[in-house]
């Protein structure tokens, strides 16, 4: 069975570029890419999306909507284009906003997220700066299903990220970049597979 993927951005979507460059490379099969949605008008990966990929790109902004009132709006784009709980996968990929309960439930355990830390340790924002306030020898980054908690969904894959003499938050944040744009595209491929099957908390490959 084909997965319709949505994609939630809210800036250049660096995480987006990876994913659909992995499925227009065919590293990624069983999967067309459906829409990516943006809540803000400027982000600049909904050019990428849309010229380098050609893939439609919509905004769907706030206007002070919060919560379900605002995801319910998402959600009609998203089935209106294919990515339906049944058939499609949605990954957030930097959307600065926090997924209602009730878009997790109409979507379980088919919604992603990636996170810049090895979790469970430090959730939220600004991982890379809570690793090295911590003193931290090594992070790294974290692809994960996402459920009703703040990063707390199960753990599909991690890379550990060293943390080098002398980084700084952007340094370091870069590094765990590179790593994120390996590993996301390689969950989505696994999920596309029909490889993760889920116990509990924990995520089995096959």
């Amino acid at each position: 069975m084909t997965i319709n993927l949505g994609i939630l951005i809210s800036g250049r979507g660096s995480n987006m570029d990876a994913i659909l460059g992995a499925i227009k490379s065919g590293r990624i099969k069983n999967t067309k890419p459906s829409v990516v949605i943006s809540n803000k008008p400027d982000a600049a990966g909904l050019k990428i999306a849309s010229e380098k990929y050609g893939v439609p790109a919509k905004v769907v902004p706030a206007d002070g909507l919060k919560g379900w009132d605002y995801d319910q709006k998402v959600v009609a784009v998203l089935q209106a284009h294919g990515v339906t709980p049944q058939s499609g996968l949605v990954c957030l990929a930097g959307f600065m906003r926090i997924i209602s309960p009730e878009f997790v439930r109409q979507y379980k355990m088919r919604i992603l997220n990636i996170h810049p830390a090895l979790l469970p340790s430090f959730p939220g924002l600004h991982a890379q700066k809570q690793a090295l306030d911590y003193g931290v020898k090594v992070t790294g980054c974290t692809v994960h299903f996402v459920d009703e908690g703040v990063d707390s969904g199960p753990v599909i894959l991690q890379k550990a990220v060293p943390v080098m003499e002398g980084d700084d938050e952007e340094a370091l944040s870069a590094r765990i970049l590179e790593q994120e744009h390996q590993l996301y595209p390689e969950a989505v491929r696994l999920f596309c597979e029909g490889r993760i099957k889920v116990q509990g908390r924990r995520v089995l490959v096959t």
